[in-house]
């Protein structure tokens, strides 16, 4: 039986305004199990609409910091209560092992949790004025709607990473979902008004990137665009905005080197590697991709990494012993299957893996491509799969050259014992995020984001916080005097 969901939007469940509907398929079986609404232009409108009453006319408007703090901490607790169920629709709906699911949708509560105690940690400053008889400070106040836009691959993630700054600094949002498995979002959001917050404080679209999209980027009253996706998508984002002057935030994906220099723990490294490029089937913004290997053990580490990649249990992600599961969509398949092909015919040499898997229609191989050259188009196209581009090196020179040798710039991995080694390597890699000697690791209180191609502002940490606020300065005469005539110069 198909799951009819419907939006979110001012409080009220409701369909798309023309009636229009999209499906969502299942990747591990391929059968259509739910349809969502195809927003309407007048649909993103009114979503947005509803946003900025709530913002400064509602409820929402009025509530301290703290009070607005509770609210986020009751909603990460109810996202906890409910990670198992969210977990579960979450796999159904993209693929993504449920052991994952189940685990990350309890462990993002904790990053509501963090911004639910940063809420009234916001703080102005007071200025040491080079004017006598004046006061002037500085406090903190909130931009106004925020579009938020979240790709397929971790939704609840990413939605929990732009929706807890931009409620404790008391904006409210609207929240567009992926076309591709929306669903954990919609179930997601019944835990709003469980959590306290009001009406229209949160509003959830579904739809494609236009009219849904196009439109809610640039609406005149949206404040913020914090976009997580591709950089094609990304640049009529940017387009958009022109329409509203919108501050806007970016994080593009990548193509992130995992560099393995000769005196690494040699399992250690390995084992970072498969969690970096196999783990989530490769479909991670992050995935280290690009593996740069010290040329003095690249063969005895490739022997070891294509023997656990070899055995990974491919199958049902609803299955505690399955690793690795389907890719999402059938596009992304298509295109990882004619990547590996192109690259064999310029030189790459297939080490394991290269097609789909006998589980399934999309299901693709843990595949390994030793390549001769950093020139073969695989080494700097990002495919969101299980799919591994090996580059050799000597010095760590020629490292840092290969490392920093593409358009991408959001990750990276460094396994060295050198400590100094792994100092100059992480200031000088050309990356937001730099991983030594281990790789994916997140917290609420790091921040991360990416440079280059991939994108610019930062998601997550408290610097995110202040991302979603802007600064108003306020001047104070204490002179009793009263102010000179402008026109008398003294």
């Amino acid at each position: 039986m198909t799951t009819e969901y419907q939006m979110l939007i001012d409080g009220a469940w409701v369909d798309a305004s023309d009636g229009g509907r999209f499906e969502s398929f299942n990747p591990a079986t391929g059968e259509i199990w739910a349809t969502a609404p195809e927003a309407t232009e007048a649909d993103v409108i009114r979503a947005v609409e509803a946003a900025h009453r709530a913002c400064y006319d509602g409820p929402w408007s009025r509530m301290t910091p703290t009070q607005r703090g509770q609210c986020l901490r009751r909603l990460g607790d109810l996202l906890a209560e409910h990670s198992e169920p969210l977990g579960e629709i979450e796999t159904r709906d993209s693929g993504k092992m449920f052991k994952e699911t189940r685990w990350q949708a309890k462990y993002i509560a904790e990053f509501l949790q963090f911004y639910a105690g940063a809420a009234d940690k916001i703080t102005g400053e007071t200025l040491p004025i080079d004017k006598p008889d004046m006061f002037v400070f500085t406090h903190r106040e909130p931009l106004g709607v925020v579009a938020a836009i979240v790709p397929w691959n971790s939704q609840l993630f990413l939605t929990a990473v732009k929706l807890g700054p931009a409620l404790a600094a008391g904006n409210t949002l609207v929240l567009k979902t992926s076309e591709h498995a929306p669903a954990v979002i919609l179930e997601f959001g019944r835990l709003i008004a469980q959590a306290g917050i009001p009406d229209g404080v949160v509003n959830i679209v579904t739809g494609h990137g236009d009219p849904c999209g196009r439109v809610l980027t640039s609406h005149p009253l949206v404040a913020r665009i914090s976009f997580t996706g591709g950089p094609n998508a990304a640049r009529h984002v940017l387009t958009n905005s022109t329409q509203n002057f919108a501050q806007v935030s970016l994080e593009l994906g990548g193509k992130s080197p995992f560099v393995v220099f000769d005196d690494a723990d040699i399992e250690s490294a390995v084992n970072g590697a498969v969690a970096g490029i196999f783990g989530a089937s490769g479909q991670s913004c992050v995935a280290g991709s690009r593996l740069l290997v010290h040329a003095d053990i690249a063969d005895d580490f490739l022997t070891r990494l294509s023997a656990i990649a070899s055995r990974i249990r491919i199958g049902d992600p609803m299955d505690e012993a399955t690793q690795m599961g389907p890719l999402c969509t059938r596009a992304q398949l298509d295109h990882i299957e004619r990547e590996v092909a192109h690259a064999q015919t310029q030189g790459a040499r297939l080490i394991c893996g290269g097609k789909r898997s006998a589980a399934g229609e999309m299901f693709f191989e843990p595949t390994i491509l030793d390549c001769p050259s950093p020139d073969l188009r695989i080494v700097d196209t990002e495919l969101f799969g299980p799919v591994l581009s090996v580059l050799r090196f000597k010095t760590e020179a020629e490292a840092l050259t290969l490392a920093n040798g593409s358009e991408h710039g959001l990750a990276a991995g460094i396994f060295t014992r050198d400590n100094a080694r792994a100092l100059r390597m992480s200031r000088a890699v050309r990356a937001g995020i730099v991983w030594v000697n281990t790789y994916r690791a997140i917290s609420p209180i790091a921040e991360f984001g990416g440079t280059k191609s991939s994108g610019y502002g930062r998601e997550s940490g408290f610097q995110a916080l202040y991302d979603y606020t802007r600064p108003k300065t306020v001047w104070m005469n204490m002179s009793d005097d009263p102010m000179a005539n402008p026109f008398q110069m003294r």
